[in-house]
């Protein structure tokens, strides 16, 4: 396993669209380890397959720290209710804007072995998994930010 370089805001690749997995070979199965050492050595919650330079439908979650989710090619399937809060990415290092995301979701995914799961998250999860998603659209969450982006810093000044 190693870490990747995780690609930044205006990198052209963080704007495309990813391409469906349809197996998981070996090398893939050696991106997916990549991305959860990536995920844990930048102390994200998601990592999205494209944010390493790679357009393949592929997530990796982790909300806790304990409970690592792999998520190939994610659709989402229901949403409900609505949370506003700050929200950050890796590729946009030191900023954070607030987002308005649903507070469910339920999305169908398929694991390591390619057989689909179904996934139901609230609040943080649910707001990973959709700001994860959007990566695999080309989409950065700073496209759907209200109000200024903000130092990252500046946030946890007012958290203490």
């Amino acid at each position: 396993m190693a870490t990747r370089k995780v690609r930044e805001m205006g990198d052209p690749v963080l704007n495309k669209q990813c391409k469906e997995v349809t197996e998981v070979t070996p090398r893939l199965q050696e991106l997916i380890d990549d991305m959860f050492e990536t995920l844990y050595e930048e102390n994200g919650v998601g990592l999205a397959a494209p944010q390493v330079g790679i357009l393949k439908r592929v997530v990796v979650i982790d909300t806790t720290g304990e409970d690592p989710l792999l998520l190939i090619n994610p659709k989402i399937l229901e949403t409900s209710g609505e949370q506003d809060g700050y929200e950050g990415c890796l590729s946009v290092p030191g900023k954070s804007g607030k987002v308005t995301r649903p507070n469910y979701v339920k999305a169908l995914a398929y694991d390591e072995n390619m057989e689909p799961f179904e996934i139901e998250g609230t609040e943080l999860l649910a707001r990973a998994i959709c700001h994860e998603v959007d990566h695999l659209n080309g989409c950065l969450y700073v496209e759907k930010v209200h109000g200024p982006l903000v130092n990252t810093e500046d946030l946890r000044d007012d958290e203490e």
